[in-house]
């Protein structure tokens, strides 16, 4: 079985979605569609903006939507997943693409998360640090023992767990996680706390948006970022997508519940299209399926 997965933040690059612009006449109406829908040329900023104009909130995350999304569109029908995942902001693009919301409503949602986002981040400031080589549960019990606020966020693969949450909290449990062990616990550049309790006010804001978006049932499984498993009912889609922000990305579990229901090849769709492959290389060499393949 076939699964496409659509990665986040951090799988942008410089010129990202030229090619495909210049190349493919749908590409190109949706990139243009994109650019009246956000009200500027997010395309400037793609095909000729450094990899610091990439970095800001309001255009990494649309730009990496657009990229993965118009990405899987021009594959017409070549992109046929029998289930689907997306690493944080790669859920929306997961979605979209698997039919489950419209491309404009999608893009939508996804300029006004970034806003959200970066308006929480600026209301109380906060953090994310990368832990390498720990178990899980070890990390675990060491945010669980840390006042400040301070939880995990991105359990991406075997061995590497982000943490999140206030300066003060990410600061103790670098530290705590170092004393236990950890091969590395390195803070990382980013503008807040993501997937963390100080993304309430996001979640808040972005859930009267989610509420007011049609969605429609996709056309395979959606492995859900919340609980990792595979979802096909609108509503339960809507609530699992209002949570994601303030809930850690289950990302492990995502890819060990796909490969026990069958996914023998997977695809990364957009991006620089290696972000997930290393998260699930990792997967793989911990908990091996003999079949799997990029």
């Amino acid at each position: 079985m076939k699964a496409f997965v659509f990665p986040g933040q951090g799988s942008q690059f410089e010129g990202m979605g030229k090619e495909m612009y210049d190349n493919n006449d749908l590409a190109k109406s949706l990139f243009e569609q994109a650019n009246d829908t956000l009200g500027f040329a997010i395309t400037d900023v793609m095909f000729s903006g450094s990899s610091e104009d990439l970095k800001q909130t309001k255009v990494t995350q649309p730009a990496v939507f657009l990229h993965s999304v118009i990405t899987a569109k021009i594959a017409g029908d070549a992109f046929q997943p029998d289930m689907v995942a997306g690493h944080s902001l790669g859920e929306l693009s997961a979605l979209v693409a698997a039919g489950a919301m419209a491309f404009e409503d999608g893009l939508k949602l996804v300029y006004q998360r970034a806003l959200a986002m970066q308006k929480a981040c600026e209301a109380q400031a906060g953090t994310m640090a990368a832990v390498l080589g720990l178990e899980d549960e070890v990390v675990e019990k060491a945010c669980a023992e840390i006042e400040e606020i301070v939880v995990p966020a991105n359990y991406n693969c075997p061995g590497q767990l982000v943490i999140s949450g206030s300066l003060a909290g990410v600061e103790k449990a670098v530290d705590k996680v170092t004393e236990l062990g950890a091969r590395r616990a390195l803070v990382l550049q980013v503008g807040g706390a993501f997937h963390s309790p100080l993304m309430e006010p996001a979640r808040e804001e972005l859930m009267a948006a989610i509420e007011k978006t049609t969605f429609s049932k996709p056309v395979c499984p959606i492995y859900q970022n919340v609980d990792a498993q595979p979802q096909t009912d609108s509503e339960q889609i809507k609530a699992n997508l209002i949570a994601q922000l303030t809930a850690p990305v289950r990302w492990t579990q995502t890819m060990l519940n796909m490969q026990s229901n069958g996914m023998s090849e997977y695809i990364e769709v957009g991006g620089t299209g290696k972000v997930l492959q290393g998260f699930i290389k990792r997967v793989d060499r911990r908990f091996p399926s003999s079949t799997l393949t990029v």
